[in-house]
């Protein structure tokens, strides 16, 4: 499917909850994906979005490597182009050691805690300009991330007393199961409005519409946006990371 199409979807939904055009954005998950693949399947239609166009990353040295090229940067060979504008957004576990690989990015989506916070705070005042933060919300899978509901009025305490701006939240939807997406999404974005938190990073490739409908206005699309690559299923290999992998979630 192309970005045309993703984001052709996203306006129907919109629509379809009642909502104003544009008020879902789109956040393109590239980790996983080469620079030239990011370039074809996304990139070269970055001008349908406004702004600096969104990619998500789950791994710190991936993420550095990729800004280190396209920051300023330019392609190489005969047909050279320059990079557009981007916006970098960290969606993976927030690991201390790791922090200094966040520096370019823009929105942090997975703060679980306090310490986290800290440790990003810390490293900003060298950097000279901190990231936003998201509060990930536990969605009741044992194996997944995020802080309980319960904790979030006190976590949203802490991690704003380090400074940093929080402005909203963010959840997964419970694996392969479209009524409890349509549960967690309802009640992430009800603790939302709660808090006065207008940001809700919420919905994948399987299931953006419903988050669409519940309030989302961060979309996290990867593998609807890339194609396999080199006869390797990547459809399948995220699916499954998806279903079990509680250290590094697929966030798409």
């Amino acid at each position: 499917m192309s970005l045309q199409d993703v984001l052709r979807e996203i306006r129907a939904a919109e629509v379809d909850a009642g909502r104003a055009p544009g008020s879902a954005r789109l956040v393109a998950v590239s980790k996983g994906h080469t620079l030239d693949e990011i370039r074809a399947s996304v990139l070269t239609h970055a001008a349908l979005q406004a702004g600096g166009f969104p990619l998500a990353e789950n791994r710190g040295q991936e993420l550095r490597d990729k800004v280190a090229v396209t920051q300023g940067g330019v392609t190489q060979g005969a047909g050279a182009q320059a990079w557009p504008p981007l916006e970098w957004h960290f969606i993976g576990p927030v690991q201390r050691n790791k922090v200094k690989y966040l520096r370019a990015v823009t929105l942090v989506h997975t703060i679980e805690t306090a310490e986290q916070a800290q440790a990003i705070a810390a490293a900003a005042e060298g950097w000279g300009r901190a990231p936003d933060v998201l509060l990930q919300v536990h969605n009741g899978e044992a194996q997944k991330h995020g802080v309980s509901t319960e904790d979030l009025p006190a976590l949203l305490r802490e991690v704003r007393g380090t400074g940093l701006t929080v402005r909203g939240l963010m959840v997964m939807a419970p694996y392969d199961d479209p009524q409890g997406a349509e549960r967690v999404f309802a009640q992430t974005a009800l603790h939302a409005q709660t808090l006065g938190l207008p940001e809700l990073s919420m919905g994948m490739s399987d299931d953006f519409p419903a988050a669409i409908r519940h309030g989302a206005t961060l979309v996290r699309v990867g593998r609807r946006l890339f194609t396999p690559a080199s006869g390797v299923d990547r459809a399948g290999a995220q699916d499954a990371g998806r279903a079990g992998n509680g250290g590094a979630p697929d966030l798409s």
